[in-house]
């Protein structure tokens, strides 16, 4: 209940007091304290997927301004040799202004991006967002096959019906790259599981149809329950390391990581840094209001 309380609250009180919260979960604000946090990362033998943070952007002024930043981002961590790859959310390139201006600056970002060599994830936003989310990933994965992917989430309600609508486009020479995590906005029950067990149930669903349909998957669990099915069902379809790897965000679980890494499993964390720290972190309390306790502990207890 005062964990509820404090991630309803949270939206509400000082940027100071949120941050208490958020500086195990944010890498930083600047590109600077991005490239540390991934290079110390990769010294721990985990790949890094980079997110400037923003979305639901007013102005296509300010798409533009996130285009370049992004390719300035991904020219920089090219040139510093950091092993990742690049996560961006349409609305920050203004899906809900523009979905033509939206096209044409993600494109711009990935078309620089397989100059480099890298691969870019386009992320899953709120149910208004998916049809528009889905066009844009199929345009751009019949272009560039091999460089770009998409989020799904396991807890809308059409999500496996997406993933065999895909299915048509997926080939043994570029499978189509997924990451698969349980979702995190908030929506209405006729959209969207609702319950824990649900929520569960329909991540190893769609996981298992991914596996079955050779499709590449990073599966993005905290879940201790999701990651030890997750290994039943890779056992069970002896998929192979080369079709799979386990993601997890910045600063949650450690010690679940590490076994997974341990089991000698590819890792992928999400290093999410940028100015528009503030609603990200809010969201995330909000999804799992038990975080609340650190917020308790940083604030009384030191050491």
């Amino acid at each position: 209940m005062l964990n509820r309380l404090i991630a309803d609250m949270l939206p509400f009180m000082p940027k100071k007091l949120v941050w208490v919260f958020s500086r195990r979960y944010i890498a930083g604000e600047t590109i600077e304290e991005g490239l540390l946090a991934s290079k110390l990362l990769n010294q721990q033998n985990i790949e890094v997927t980079i997110d400037l943070l923003g979305e639901f952007i007013e102005t296509l002024e300010e798409a533009v301004s996130n285009k370049d930043q992004y390719i300035n981002i991904i020219e920089k961590f090219t040139a510093e040799k950091v092993t990742g790859s690049f996560s961006l959310k349409p609305t920050m390139f203004g899906l809900l202004i523009d979905e033509d201006a939206c096209y044409r600056y993600i494109r711009e970002v990935v078309s620089f991006a397989v100059q480099k060599n890298c691969f870019v994830r386009i992320d899953m936003e709120d149910s208004q967002c998916v049809d528009s989310e889905i066009k844009l990933f199929k345009k751009l994965q019949d272009e560039f096959p091999k460089n770009v992917g998409l989020v799904v989430q396991a807890y809308l309600r059409r999500t496996l019906s997406d993933l065999m609508d895909l299915k048509e486009v997926n080939t043994d020479e570029a499978p189509l790259n997924f990451r698969l995590c349980k979702g995190i906005y908030i929506e209405p029950e006729k959209v969207a599981y609702k319950r824990h067990d649900q929520i569960r149930e329909h991540f190893l669903e769609d996981l298992e149809f991914m596996f079955k349909n050779k499709m590449y998957v990073g599966i993005a669990t905290h879940d201790q329950y999701l990651v030890e099915n997750a290994y039943r069902l890779i056992e069970q379809y002896q998929v192979p390391e080369s079709m799979f790897e386990f993601q997890m965000l910045y600063g949650v679980t450690p010690e679940l990581r590490q076994s997974i890494i341990d089991r000698g499993h590819k890792m992928r964390v999400y290093v999410p840094f940028g100015e528009q720290w503030f609603n990200y972190s809010t969201r995330r309390l909000k999804e799992n209001p038990k975080m609340a306790s650190h917020i308790i502990k940083a604030l009384f207890i030191r050491g």
